[in-house]
């Protein structure tokens, strides 16, 4: 019998076999879900107005609530031009973590010391890639880097099965 995590595992392997074979459906359903995860946002904010005391409070909750929301329609209704936002976005911020962790590697002390500087290194070029290839490259790298991200989750899933003894 299968256990939870290994059908977890296997589910996110073919998750991200599908998003890999398709970067830009993938990468495309990626933005439009966090355009519908903003627009919960805005509606939380414009539900907790009643609980602010204050104008000031009051008024900082309905701003970011428009704010949120017109994000989030802006999102859902260009999905594409979303899309390319929002891979420049990951491109600088996956460049700007990569340099933090250079900085922390070269400056720490320890035995992870070398792996935090090849870490850093590492993302500071895909970053640098991103940056360098946008536009291009917005059709494919959200969807791809997605990709990557669901199957090191299971391969994570399934060494942690491994790991763990049976259940006496």
């Amino acid at each position: 019998m299968l256990s939870k995590p290994k059908v977890a595992a296997i589910l996110l392997t073919v998750a991200a076999v599908a998003a890999m074979l398709l970067p830009f459906v993938s990468a495309t359903l990626l933005t439009v879900g966090l355009g519908g995860i903003a627009f919960a946002a805005g509606l939380g904010q414009f539900l907790r107005l009643n609980d602010a005391e204050g104008t000031a409070a009051k008024l900082f909750l309905a701003l970011s609530g428009l704010l949120y929301c017109g994000a989030a329609i802006w999102v859902l209704i260009d999905p594409i031009d979303s899309e390319i936002s929002l891979t420049l976005f990951a491109g600088v911020l996956l460049l700007v973590n990569g340099v933090m962790e250079l900085a922390a590697g070269a400056s720490g002390a320890g035995p992870a010391k070398g792996l935090v500087v090849i870490d850093g290194l590492i993302t500071s070029l895909l970053g640098l890639f991103l940056v360098l290839e946008w536009p291009s490259d917005s059709l494919w790298a959200l969807g791809t880097l997605f990709s990557v991200g669901l199957f090191m989750t299971a391969l994570n899933l399934f060494r942690a099965e491994q790991a763990t003894p049976p259940a006496a």
